[in-house]
């Protein structure tokens, strides 16, 4: 909608718009605003009177899509209701295209996301990253971009031997053994579930040797962590795994020693990394010749900038901050553009219930589980809330906040707004044709408003996306959800002189929130309890 109005603006105009279209906070005032301050050194005029001069012949042409006020150094934009009208008409008929773009030129985005060690179930630390990640690349699909999405496994480290010494361990303290656990190990009852369902696959035998039995138990609680996402509508496509990767050290190494910031000291191999911002130098190969984690790493983002994509976007939790000056400067070092690589840290969760915090989850052990929470509020209301804030604010919810039936459950009042339209459209005795075909010639200004409003996703959408916002959606869906209850309250529809007029405008808002919620992974209710 934003771009036709700038096309038919340039059309009248006939030249380029170099200033930009902005929307203001009041829709009363204008839908969309054009400060031209920018021209104002060109043309050689104060921005008042280049703002006058544009209104006016932006007003004189025949046009019948908008008006056009000079406000200051701004011209205001009000859209008329048959320019609202082609919109809402074109979306109700093709509702699958609905906010979408056909991209002439589309970026590619390669999204790793989670990558927690799969040494036991995801918790509370990785969910927020969890549905971002996945809601950012649906975002960037239905935007018409490429995207590959994938969860790196750290599955080469001591922290898989532990994994398997801990399994060892718990499997003889079962059968009665006596037995003694290290200072760190892992803990949880999934520990205890895993035991059977190895033991019944490859023997008892299995937990003599704990090399072989880490891998195995890996592979389990890999399982584990898919049927998590999954449970919560969460998809990845690719699985790369670090181990898998480290037969590509050597050449990495050689790569990287091209750049000559590389060093030999007391027997460890280091890169330069104080030359890009780093604090000190890095390892990453030790005197021993094993790559340090950093070196795994390394060899994970050359293999990925080698795919050529034009966004490499990892998100990670806020305890690496300090991890990405060191990456920066190896990729720089291997000759690829650091630049390409952005990094979202995800902000720390606290969690309560009954204003008090949450237990901890007897299942893991030590921490609180993503399964945990599903069972609490539901996947639904678990991908809304962590990703209603900024990534980069920390999160607090009460979960029996989001369980009351009322305004203050930002999901049950999104939902509602969909229901609504689902219960009134249900009651009409009108047809689907002559709803589609209504006029919005009729609507109030509130209405129109209103229509502007469901009609405006996809600069919602264009903005989440080109900002990493993506909680710009949640404050949108709640924007639109609130707007369509006070017009609801306000209204008549069925039996009133506009009835197919104000059922189009209202099935448009269902259209928005349905599209917006399945963005983030939700599917709107038509029923509320559903």
């Amino acid at each position: 909608m934003k771009n036709t109005l700038k096309a038919r603006i340039e059309s009248i105009l006939g030249c380029d718009l170099k200033a930009k279209l902005e929307q203001p906070k009041d829709k009363n005032l204008a839908h969309y605003a054009m400060p031209v301050f920018v021209l104002a050194k060109e043309l050689k005029k104060a921005p008042p009177q280049i703002a006058t001069e544009i209104a006016e012949k932006l007003n004189s042409s025949a046009n019948d899509d908008f008006s056009a006020e000079a406000v200051g150094g701004y011209v205001n934009f009000k859209l008329n209701a048959g320019f609202l009208n082609d919109f809402a008409t074109k979306a109700l008929k093709n509702p699958a295209d609905f906010a979408k773009i056909k991209q002439e030129k589309p970026e590619k985005f390669y999204i790793e996301y989670i990558s927690a060690n799969p040494t036991g179930p995801l918790h509370i630390g990785h969910v927020r990253g969890a549905v971002y990640g996945d809601a950012l690349a649906r975002v960037a699909k239905h935007l018409g971009h490429e995207v590959r999405t994938e969860y790196y496994i750290n599955d080469a480290g001591n922290q898989i031997d532990l994994l398997g010494l801990s399994m060892a361990l718990r499997a003889k303290e079962l059968a009665g053994e006596p037995v003694s656990y290290p200072e760190k190990y892992y803990r949880g009852e999934y520990i205890d579930e895993l035991i059977p369902v190895i033991k019944e696959s490859y023997g008892e035998q299995i937990f003599k040797g704990e090399a072989h039995l880490a891998q195995i138990a890996k592979d389990e609680v890999l399982k584990i962590i898919k049927k998590d996402l999954a449970d919560n509508n969460i998809f990845i496509e690719h699985w790369a795994s670090e181990k898998e990767r480290y037969g590509e050290l050597e050449e990495t190494i050689a790569q990287l020693a091209k750049s000559e910031q590389m060093y030999k000291k007391d027997g460890k191999t280091f890169i330069a990394s104080t030359k890009c911002g780093d604090d000190e130098d890095r390892v990453v190969v030790r005197e021993d010749g094993r790559p340090t984690y950093l070196a795994g790493d390394i060899i994970y983002h050359r293999y990925k900038f080698e795919q050529g994509f034009d966004h490499y976007i990892n998100i990670w939790g806020a305890d690496h901050h300090g991890y990405i000056a060191r990456l920066k400067a190896a990729i720089h070092f291997l000759g690829y553009d650091e630049s390409k690589l952005e990094v979202i840290l995800m902000q720390m969760v606290n969690l309560l219930k009954d204003a008090k915090p949450f237990k901890i989850s007897k299942r893991n052990g030590t921490a609180i589980l993503m399964s945990d929470i599903a069972a609490q509020i539901g996947s639904d209301a678990l991908r809304y809330i962590f990703i209603s804030k900024s990534a980069n604010t920390p999160l607090e919810f009460d979960i029996d906040e989001l369980k009351k039936t009322d305004s203050s459950n930002p999901v049950f009042y999104i939902n509602y707004a969909h229901a609504r339209v689902h219960q009134v459209r249900a009651k009409s005795s009108l047809s689907d044709e002559s709803i589609v075909n209504a006029d919005f010639s009729v609507l109030s200004p509130e209405g129109q408003n209103l229509a502007f409003n469901a009609l405006n996703l996809n600069s919602t959408l264009e903005a989440a996306l080109s900002k990493r916002e993506i909680h710009k959606i949640c404050e949108y869906l709640r924007t639109l959800a609130g707007d369509f209850h006070k017009f609801y309250n306000e209204n008549k529809v069925l039996g009133s002189e506009h009835e197919s007029t104000l059922l189009k405008l209202f099935e448009l808002c269902a259209l928005s929130i349905r599209t917006a919620l399945g963005l983030l992974g939700i599917k709107a209710a038509d029923v509320m309890g559903e």
